[in-house]
């Protein structure tokens, strides 16, 4: 019987064990796609989002803010849920591959590091304020901007609580 535990926890990866996993992937020919975020509170926004940027290539890489990035970014009362258990249940999903933790308030040395083929961001982003969209643009990578769901935020369903 498969352990499934072991399965999604196999799916955080050190900087170290991401960086030869991209290296076999891309040595294989996949298509790496990178995006990133807080997922404090996972929700249907979230999901058609991730869905949508994994259909795009044959492996999901997600940057995954820290604790300490997050309340950089988003305020001293955020994140809800700690880095392990956000890192865990984005590692639960089918379409994702990997999931690496950053502490920057910015994803620019990850992406620089995994040069993905895809970098991928919502609707609520235009291409030329994406972090790493020069660099990615620089080596033919492509910038691919997913249309944002409206209404569905974890910041909205913070405030609703």
């Amino acid at each position: 019987m498969p352990n499934y535990l072991e399965l999604i926890q196999s799916k955080v990866f050190s900087l170290e064990n991401l960086l030869s996993a991209i290296n076999v992937w891309k040595f294989k020919d996949n298509k790496i796609v990178f995006t990133n975020g807080c997922f404090d509170i996972l929700h249907r926004g979230h999901i058609e989002y991730l869905a949508k940027a994994a259909s795009l290539g044959n492996k999901l890489v997600i940057g995954l803010n820290t604790d300490e990035s997050v309340r950089k970014n988003k305020g001293k009362n955020r994140p809800v849920q700690d880095e392990y258990s956000r890192a865990l249940i984005l590692s639960s999903l089918k379409f994702v591959d990997a999931v690496i933790l950053f502490n920057e308030t910015t994803p620019d040395n990850l992406i620089k590091l995994i040069k993905p083929d895809f970098l991928v961001k919502g609707g609520d982003y235009k291409v030329e304020n994406i972090v790493g969209s020069g660099f990615v643009n620089s080596y033919g990578g492509q910038v691919v901007v997913i249309e944002y769901l409206n209404n569905f935020s974890s910041s909205s369903i913070i405030t609703k609580i």
